[in-house]
């Protein structure tokens, strides 16, 4: 009995052993064929950019192609769902953007989970939006913008696009957490709303640096703020608008997942990589002009983690202001 007993212990203690020799291994040997990035939008946008530069440089470092695929439609749903459904094995990979969140979350019968489905990789970008305001309107400031939409309640106009993008989203935080209600017009696309915007058919826009930046240069567009939680590195005399609203964040962020059940040891070892293309100065720079700010998340399960937070947050402001579908 003794005998049998000693040999069972060594048995599980092989398996032990083995189980964690067997990952790594994979990992060692990891990737040994191309490998596969949806892009859940049209090329060309930021998304798709940012994703394709994420290919070439993480590439070199695995010594294996990643090609990218683009499978747009459905409000990013077509391209995340043939992810979720893609075997776990380190050969598929998907760009996300809040988009992926929300789409699912205003869905009814949305085809995957954003939290259960799939396993975070890394945060790769941080868009700050831009508070601006056409010249004409008599405000400085967000304070003075707040206290004018006091003064003036559903009288102020924001132009934004669609429902749940990321300007619709500030503009509901904002008026929110500052008290105020100025009134959103829906166009098709943040195009249009910054064409009307510079005419001066609507005053306000929460608006992505990119497009923002040549404007208020130009003197076209007066800006009061950026989304992000602290100034952005890109436009260090620009306060936050958190600095007068406490609390208040709405950047957009970038980043990469793969299907739920990847393992471990692949995500780090693509995680490395990406770290190393957000710390290229070369790189940086490039983005920088576009208003893009480079950085990765310190661990997978932290990118992870932070989907998960983002989901529950983002959820809590389409419920409470009932957003929907279009």
């Amino acid at each position: 009995m003794k005998q049998l007993a000693s040999l069972v212990g060594v048995m599980i203690a092989l398996g032990t052993t083995m189980g964690r020799v067997i990952p790594d291994a994979y990992a060692q040997t990891y990737p040994t064929k191309p490998i596969r990035l949806v892009v859940s939008v049209q090329p060309g946008g930021n998304l798709d950019l940012i994703g394709r530069s994420v290919a070439d440089k993480v590439s070199e470092g695995l010594g294996q192609r990643i090609f990218v695929e683009n499978r747009p439609g459905a409000n990013s749903t077509i391209g995340l769902a043939s992810v979720a459904r893609a075997a776990p094995d380190g050969y598929t990979f998907v760009m996300v953007a809040q988009s992926a969140l929300i789409a699912a979350k205003m869905m009814r019968n949305p085809p995957y989970d954003p939290v259960r489905d799939f396993a975070g990789v890394s945060l790769i970008a941080t868009l700050p939006q831009m508070l601006v305001v056409h010249p004409s309107l008599p405000v400085k400031s967000v304070k003075e913008l707040i206290a004018l939409a006091r003064a003036r309640p559903g009288q102020l106009n924001c132009g934004s696009s669609g429902n749940g993008s990321g300007s619709h989203l500030a503009l509901e935080v904002f008026n929110r957490m500052a008290g105020v209600r100025i009134m959103r017009i829906p166009y098709n696309g943040d195009g249009p709303a910054i064409i009307d915007l510079l005419g001066g058919q609507v005053p306000v826009k929460f608006d992505n640096l990119s497009t923002s930046l040549p404007h208020v240069r130009a003197g076209k567009l007066r800006p009061l703020g950026v989304t992000s939680p602290t100034r952005t590195t890109l436009l260090p005399d620009v306060p936050a608008i958190s600095e007068t609203v406490p609390g208040f964040q709405a950047s957009i962020f970038n980043g990469m997942m793969a299907p739920a059940g990847t393992p471990p040891e692949i995500l780090t070892r693509v995680h490395a990589e990406i770290v190393k293309f957000v710390q290229s100065p070369e790189i940086r720079t490039r983005f920088a002009n576009q208003g893009v700010e480079l950085q990765a998340s310190t661990t997978p399960m932290e990118f992870t983690a932070f989907l998960k937070t983002e989901y529950a947050r983002w959820a809590k402001v389409l419920d409470e202001a009932g957003i929907k579908a279009e």
